[in-house]
């Protein structure tokens, strides 16, 4: 068997039902081996780098491996974005690129990059295919390594001679690689200190990421919590892994989280950190984060555990397995009545809001109106600016893998191949991709894709004509001096129009609930151009805000209030 034909037959093994490639010169054998596959999809996006977001999309959507492939030099180097996204929200990828021929490597020859030094930091593991022969069990440690221990980006390189070169290859492979044992299974002393720790706490507050859905340990979590009765709030990531409608749910905490979830989490007495990385777009001022309070931290990656925060109670291992424990060693805590009855008094009197107005669309209103139409498991895709928070903030999520959100890299361009990406999984499913106007135009092009592949995504455009997130901050820390943030006006639906997707603009807040139903009922992809202007009042900015290295307490609460402020005047904070 040819390279080619040996690395298609070794992913049909692995189950691989999709890849997102594009061909080119020391690819191509590759493709042409994909075209004689019964088994694999090939979708043709129209960027690498919407390729890589695409598989990212498509593994957080099934919680399977996505995969990516590339030609060498330019097209593996617009793999690299997707690659560090994927290895910065642990997302299982495997992204395959060509190489020049083996016999040029080093020569510099046409479209050489090195893509396994440019990507050394970026993945989990990294592979330059030397014979025909390694090929399959290349494939099965590249796709073992991927999924477990804590999930991550895994590179493939093959050099086109070896693509075309023939040989006998062995498929009878199996996973021996004595250097990569991630440990699953905590500690059952450890898991007692903690259980002991939560029976005796009076205020604690669970905080969950997205190693919980990436673990599948979402429904592990509901019975731990049934039983315990502790309050949830959740990272960007763990959107999802706890129902955010259930009386228990904090939402989401952080820069742009609820403000009761801060100030939960900062009074708490014990916090019980569950695959979580304690980044700062939660902490805020480290030294102030939680100061009070003890800390179990449950994590599958041992370099997490007291990287930011050091932790009173420390559990290396499976977050699910580690539930489940805990869960038989835990008992119903009948004595938090009084913090449950606080924090529901925080949630009334810091509800996340927003004011509607009758002349301009409130942006927020477009995410509470999708959120109340759309089906209850529709999956949801955000680019990465204003309107990705506030679809954080405003949509309801009771199950894991719903959200697709580029978050610890913070992408633009992310939302329309990773929705792409989720809508090829299942095709059936409502995949709505809400943007905003500069995120959206960074990847415009795989509208292409969608029609061509007829993927059905319905894409909604928060159009405000500037770079809203960057803005925002210009207009709370330098005076509103614009540095370049004013992208201009652009008709989406126009765009979308040329690419022969339907569509429609609108401006009109009496045209948004119609709009949206329209779009809905419609059976392929919809590009709907949300106008409306951008100002510094509170439904022009993402409100609340925790400016970056402050507390919870210098929240802002609008664009002129802060936390501290509000409770000095209600005399509930000394001076």
């Amino acid at each position: 068997m040819k390279g080619r034909d040996v690395l298609v037959k070794a992913l049909e093994n692995e189950g691989v039902k999709v890849i997102f490639g594009y061909p080119g010169g020391a690819s191509m054998e590759i493709h042409q081996g994909l075209t004689l596959t019964k088994k694999i999809r090939m979708v043709l996006p129209r960027h690498e780098q919407g390729g890589a977001f695409a598989a990212g999309g498509y593994a957080r959507a099934t919680g399977d491996i996505g995969v990516c492939l590339a030609t060498s030099g330019p097209g593996a180097t617009n793999l690299i974005t997707g690659i560090i996204d994927a290895k910065m929200d642990s997302i299982p990828l495997v992204a395959i690129t060509g190489q020049v021929p083996s016999t040029v490597l080093g020569s510099d020859a046409f479209q050489e990059t090195d893509i396994i030094g440019a990507t050394f930091p970026l993945v989990k593991h990294s592979y330059m295919v030397q014979n025909v022969e390694e090929i399959p069990k290349v494939i099965n440690e590249a796709f073992h390594i991927a999924r477990t221990g804590r999930p991550g980006p895994v590179l493939v390189d093959i050099p086109k001679n070896i693509q075309q070169q023939e040989g006998i290859a062995d498929f009878d492979v199996s996973f021996d690689c004595p250097s990569y044992r991630p440990n699953l299974k905590p500690s059952v002393l450890q898991c007692k200190k903690a259980a002991h720790a939560i029976q005796t706490a009076k205020r604690p507050v669970i905080y969950a990421g997205g190693g919980i859905v990436s673990s599948g340990a979402s429904e592990d979590l509901r019975a731990f919590v049934k039983k315990t009765g502790i309050p949830v709030t959740t990272t960007v990531m763990g959107l999802g892994a706890f129902p955010s409608t259930d009386p228990l749910s904090l939402r989401m905490l952080g820069m742009h989280g609820a403000v009761y979830a801060n100030i939960a989490i900062n009074n708490a007495d014990l916090v019980i950190a569950m695959g979580v990385r304690f980044d700062d777009r939660v902490t805020g001022k480290l030294a102030e984060f939680c100061k009070d309070a003890q800390f179990i931290h449950i994590d599958i990656d041992p370099t997490e555990i007291n990287k930011n925060i050091l932790v009173d109670i420390p559990i290396q291992g499976d977050v699910k397995e580690t539930l489940k424990i805990l869960h038989g060693y835990v008992q119903p805590k009948k004595d938090i009545k009084p913090w449950i009855k606080q924090i529901q008094d925080w949630k009334k009197e810091f509800p996340l809001e927003f004011e509607s107005k009758k002349k301009e669309i409130v942006p927020q209103s477009v995410v509470s109106d999708i959120n109340k139409l759309a089906d209850k498991d529709a999956i949801f895709s955000v680019g990465v600016g204003q309107h990705q928070m506030w679809s954080a903030q405003f949509l309801d999520f009771d199950k894991p893998n719903n959200w697709l959100c580029s978050s610890g890299l913070g992408a633009m361009g992310y939302g329309l191949p990773a929705a792409m990406g989720a809508q090829v999984a299942f095709p059936k499913k409502q995949v709505i991709n809400i943007e905003g106007d500069g995120s959206f135009l960074m990847n415009i092009q795989e509208l292409q894709t969608l029609k061509i592949e007829n993927i059905p995504v319905k894409n909604i455009v928060l159009n405000n004509a500037h770079l809203g997130m960057v803005a925002q901050w210009e207009d709370r820390f330098y005076k509103s001096l614009r540095g370049h943030t004013f992208i201009g006006d652009a008709n989406f639906a126009e765009v979308a129009h040329a690419f022969g997707i339907k569509s429609e603009c609108i401006s009109d807040p009496k045209d948004v609930i119609p709009a949206l139903k329209r779009m809905l009922k419609h059976n392929g992809p919809y590009v709907l151009d949300v106008k409306y202007p951008y100002n510094d009042k509170s439904h022009g900015h993402v409100m609340p805000m925790i400016p970056g290295n402050h507390t919870y307490l210098d929240t802002c609460l609008d664009a002129s209030t802060s936390l501290r402020d509000y409770w000095k005047k209600k005399g509930l904070l000394e001076e």
